[in-house]
């Protein structure tokens, strides 16, 4: 019997302990790279990066980085001038993390920021407000099944 462990990745396969912690370990390494400002290409230039995440493959050879600029504008130009400076970025961290071997690394535009404001669209339209509106009616009306007189029935004693 497989046990779930809570912690499934983007792609719906659940990721292990080591996965997890090498890559937020990367995370972090990562962003104090980046908040340097020592990647001299003139698309990276004056940018501010977030990196949401970092997912390692099972062999712990490649790892993806999740990122978005702030203000989300020009996500193409940036990912494809992270994706020309990753093998200086990868040496930066060989001097920030102890690993066995340091993955390869691979930048992607990412789309949880765009996916929770479709939804946060979705769950402030009409039709949702009219659904809830529903729903909180039908859970205050009165239960015809319950006494309406407000007395409290005795409870029974099994013996």
């Amino acid at each position: 019997m497989t046990r779930k462990r809570g912690n499934a990745s983007r792609d719906g396969r659940e990721r292990t302990q080591r996965q997890l912690r090498v890559g937020e370990t990367l995370r972090h390494a990562l962003v104090r790279v980046l908040a340097r400002g020592e990647i001299r290409d003139p698309d990276l230039h004056d940018v501010s990066v977030t990196v949401s995440e970092v997912r390692i493959s099972p062999d712990l050879r490649n790892a993806t980085a999740f990122v978005m600029p702030l203000g989300g504008e020009g996500i193409e130009t940036v990912v494809k001038a992270l994706n020309r400076a990753a093998p200086f970025l990868r040496r930066s961290l060989a001097q920030q993390v102890t690993t066995r071997h340091l993955p390869r690394l691979g930048f992607v535009a990412d789309t949880a920021f765009e996916h929770s404001q479709y939804i946060d669209e979705i769950l402030h339209s009409s039709e949702v407000a009219q659904d809830l509106a529903k729903g909180l009616a039908q859970d205050l009306a009165p239960d015809s099944t319950e006494p309406d007189d407000g007395a409290i029935e005795p409870s029974r004693d099994p013996d």
